[in-house]
């Protein structure tokens, strides 16, 4: 299959090539991550009100979502390197365009670019290390691929906080954006695309249509559910750890408590798991121990008992992510897989903004909307379990009895 097989085939070359999308995963997740701390402060500085601030933190993610879906489906048209290169481009181009930033209309019509151009990487640098990877190693893959992730959200917030304090928030961004220039000339280079002529002739004699699936309808459940809680945290952490006397320091300390042991778990040799338990089996325990956590977090009221429960919360976390990647690469094939993704990550952003402002808007206490959390979490797992119940049962249905 043109170059991309020739890749394949050269060892030195695919490692080169795979080491380089784990920086650009790690870049693209920076890019996301170091936004959260300065973002809001930065639109007040322009004159922002609460609700117009709150809009511009929100508009990256909406917008991105439908770059998301556009990225998937172009990845399986032209090629997941193709793709990257692309988006490495539009992502760097955004990251500088905050330069240009003098009020907050400008700061809007920004964030719809830079949400929507951000978008265009991650399904293809997600597919792009899928096809790369033997089936019955998705699992460990997909925990490393998740290592990065679990690194840039410890790095990006922290670095973002520091630098911005020291210069500037559009100066933040342009380091980014060459860290993005730098990642894009080494993949004119590395990235070999795949043939036009040659994809094209696949597509055409395997079909790349998306079909819903039991495995993948539980790899989007996992997906929307896990930023689902990932959005809660957000928003409810901080205000119960203010309720409790505490600093918002400690509000950083406590994510990136959750954030170390799950980039501990997918970097050891435990990740070897991922690829022996069946992915379902990963989803329903790292879902529940979510679930059952973000429920004790709202009875904890000491900093020792919230350390233990975001312990509690990256081991649920570290299981979930790999297994609705491997949900999703064996329900696909090359062919589909960039559009698969992209709905993948479009729930992602859907599932932020669900867990946030969704749960802003019940009339109960912080204490309450853990609980609220944690059992729709619990309930996503009874769900899930009930496919794989109801799977099963067809499939012994259909084979033939002697």
């Amino acid at each position: 299959m043109g170059n991309d097989m020739n890749d394949r085939r050269a060892p030195g070359g695919r490692r080169a090539a795979v080491r380089l999308v784990y920086a650009i995963i790690l870049f693209t997740f920076l890019d996301l991550f170091a936004q959260l701390p300065v973002m809001s402060t930065y639109a007040a500085s322009l004159g922002a009100g609460a609700a117009i601030a709150g809009f511009a933190v929100g508009l990256y993610s909406l917008t991105n979502m439908f770059g998301n879906m556009v990225s998937g489906i172009f990845t399986d048209r032209f090629g997941a390197a193709r793709m990257l290169k692309i988006g490495l481009l539009a992502a760097s181009f955004a990251l500088l365009s905050y330069s240009l930033v003098s009020d907050v209309t400008s700061l809007l019509a920004v964030r719809f670019a830079h949400g929507f151009l951000s978008g265009l990487i991650v399904p293809a640098a997600f597919t792009y290390m899928a096809n790369q990877t033997r089936l019955e190693k998705q699992g460990s893959q997909s925990a490393v691929n998740g290592a990065f992730v679990g690194m840039a959200a410890i790095i990006g917030p922290a670095y973002s906080g520091i630098m911005a304090s020291r210069t500037s928030v559009p100066a933040v961004f342009a380091t980014i954006a060459a860290l993005g220039i730098i990642l894009l000339v080494l993949s004119l280079r590395m990235l070999k695309p795949q043939q036009a002529a040659d994809a094209a002739k696949s597509r055409k004699a395997k079909g790349g249509k998306l079909r819903l699936s039991a495995g993948l309808v539980q790899a989007y459940a996992g997906s929307f559910f896990l930023m689902f809680s990932q959005g809660a945290l957000a928003y409810l952490l901080p205000l119960h750890v203010e309720s409790l006397g505490y600093t918002s320091r400690m509000s950083g300390m406590l994510m990136s408590t959750f954030g170390v042991v799950a980039v501990i778990i997918f970097l050891l040799p435990t990740n070897r798991l991922f690829d022996r338990v069946n992915p379902v089996v990963n989803l329903a325990a790292g879902l529940g121990l979510m679930g059952i956590s973000q429920i004790l977090l709202g009875q904890s009221a000491e900093m020792v008992p919230l350390g233990l429960v975001m312990v509690l919360y990256g081991i649920g976390f570290a299981l979930l992510f790999p297994a609705i990647n491997t949900l999703l690469v064996h329900a696909t094939s090359e062919d589909n897989r960039g559009q698969a993704y992209g709905y993948f990550y479009a729930l992602f952003s859907i599932g932020v903004v669900a867990g946030s402002s969704g749960l802003a808007l019940l009339p109960v206490s912080v204490k309450i909307q853990f609980v609220v959390t944690g059992v729709v979490l619990l309930l996503c797992v009874l769900s899930v379990l009930w496919i794989k119940y109801r799977e099963q049962a067809r499939k012994g249905a259909a084979e033939p009895h002697p």
